[in-house]
C-alpha cells in the first residue's frame, strides 16, 4: 500500500471536495455501524481518507484512531476533526501493517472502501484480525466489481484501469466477487453477522463480522 501513498496524496484536496456518490446508501451503513458502537469502544478506522466517517461517528465511541497511508488525507482529516470539535478522533499516517497500530487490540476495526484497493486480501485480513479483540468487530464496506453491473462509464473505466494504473492515473483495484470477499473474511477468523449491498449496483458489500 505504500506505493499508493503518492497517488492518494495528489488526489487529497480534490477527494475532500467531491460529494458522496450515494448519500442514501452511505447514511444507511453509517447508521448500521453506529448501532454496533458503544461509548467505551476503542475504534480503529483503516483507510480513513479525509476523515468524514470518523468525525461523524466520533460521538458514538470512546476513541477513534483514524489512519491512512496518505499524509495529505490525514492533514485534511485533522482540520475537519478540529472544526467539528471531535477531540476523541486521532489521525495517524500509517499502513495497516505499521507497528504503530499494533499493541492493545481494538474493540472495533473499520475499513470502508479499502479492501478492493489491496492486492493481498488474505494478508490484509490477517493483519486486521490481529488488531481486533476476541469477540470484537470488523466492519467493512467493499466494492465488489467482479459482480458486474454499473453504468456504461464505470464499465469503460474498468476496461481502461490497467493503462490508467500504468500511467499513474489510477490505483490498484482488485476485482472481487461477494463470495470471494466473504470467504476471505471468514478465513481470517471472523463470523459474519450482518451483510448487505449498499448500493446494490454495482454492489458495495457491507459486512459486520465478529472475531472468533
Amino acid at each position: 500500500m505504500h506505493s499508493s501513498a503518492d497517488f492518494w496524496d495528489k488526489l487529497a484536496v480534490r477527494y475532500a471536495k467531491s460529494p458522496i456518490r450515494d448519500m442514501e446508501a452511505y447514511e444507511y451503513t453509517l447508521d448500521r455501524t453506529r448501532s454496533y458502537l458503544k461509548p467505551t469502544d476503542r475504534v480503529l478506522e483503516l483507510g480513513c481518507g479525509t476523515g468524514t466517517t470518523a468525525v461523524k461517528l466520533s460521538g458514538d465511541a470512546g476513541e477513534i484512531v483514524a489512519s491512512d497511508v496518505a499524509a495529505q488525507m490525514v492533514e485534511i482529516g485533522k482540520v475537519r476533526a478540529a472544526e467539528a470539535g471531535a477531540g476523541n478522533v486521532h489521525f495517524v499516517q500509517a499502513d495497516m501493517d505499521d507497528p504503530g497500530l499494533r499493541g492493545v487490540p481494538y474493540d472495533v476495526v473499520m475499513a470502508f472502501n479499502l479492501l478492493h484497493l489491496i492486492e493481498a486480501t488474505d494478508v490484509a485480513l490477517a493483519h486486521i484480525s490481529d488488531m481486533v479483540k476476541p469477540g470484537g468487530l470488523f466492519i467493512s464496506k467493499t466494492a465488489c466489481l467482479a459482480e458486474g453491473g454499473g453504468s456504461l462509464k464505470l464499465r469503460a473505466i474498468k476496461l481502461a484501469l490497467p493503462l490508467m494504473r500504468l500511467l499513474g492515473k489510477a490505483p490498484f483495484v482488485h476485482f472481487l466477487t461477494i463470495g470471494a470477499l466473504e470467504r476471505a473474511v471468514e478465513r481470517a477468523g471472523f463470523e459474519i453477522i450482518e451483510a448487505g449491498n449498499f448500493p446494490a449496483n454495482p454492489p458495495s458489500r457491507y459486512l459486520v463480522a465478529r472475531r472468533k
